[in-house]
């Protein structure tokens, strides 16, 4: 199984209560994003051994062990932090595993050196889930934009004939 670094306790990272003290048997729960339902993560990267769920934090407020954890690959988490009497400290969502970026879309385009806007069939989540390139080239983030949600918009025509490629 394919598994990648949780951006979120990750490596021996070390969490507080709101008073900034050691988050000392601190919860970390772990669930699939927007809900509650509880997923598995995992102490290697091998993605073999899962963590109890939830994952109890040792005394120095930090995951015990590797001090790692482990996301499956293609599955986006939601973690909620709290300390040991299951008082809310944190929640995160939407949280995939470091480099696990997987495009659902992927739209081409022709250019024919005049037009600069295209229309993509759905709004990207953000400009930073987006990757663009031309005949193969990947275009960096400030030579085009998203306008009015589906808009992709070039700062200069793309030559033509030339193939575009989107991907988000």
């Amino acid at each position: 199984m394919a598994v990648n670094l949780s951006p979120v306790g990750g490596v021996a990272a070390q969490f507080f209560d709101n008073s900034g003290n050691v988050l000392t048997g601190g919860k970390l729960n772990t669930y699939l994003a927007g809900t509650t339902t509880p997923v598995v993560a995992y102490t290697t990267s091998a993605g073999n051994v899962p963590w109890s769920n939830p994952i109890v934090l040792n005394a120095a407020g930090r995951v015990s062990g590797s001090g790692e954890i482990w996301l499956t690959s293609g599955v986006t988490y939601k973690f909620v932090l709290t300390d040991s009497n299951d008082v809310l400290i944190a929640t995160y969502d939407n949280i995939s595993g470091i480099n696990d970026v997987s495009f659902t879309n992927i739209v081409n385009f022709t250019g024919n050196g005049v037009q600069v806007s295209f229309t993509l069939p759905e709004a990207p989540i953000s400009e930073n889930f987006i990757n663009v390139f031309i005949n193969g080239v990947y275009q960096f983030k400030n030579t085009f934009s998203i306008t009015s949600g589906t808009t992709l918009l070039f700062s200069e025509a793309p030559p033509v004939t030339s193939k575009i490629e989107v991907e988000y």
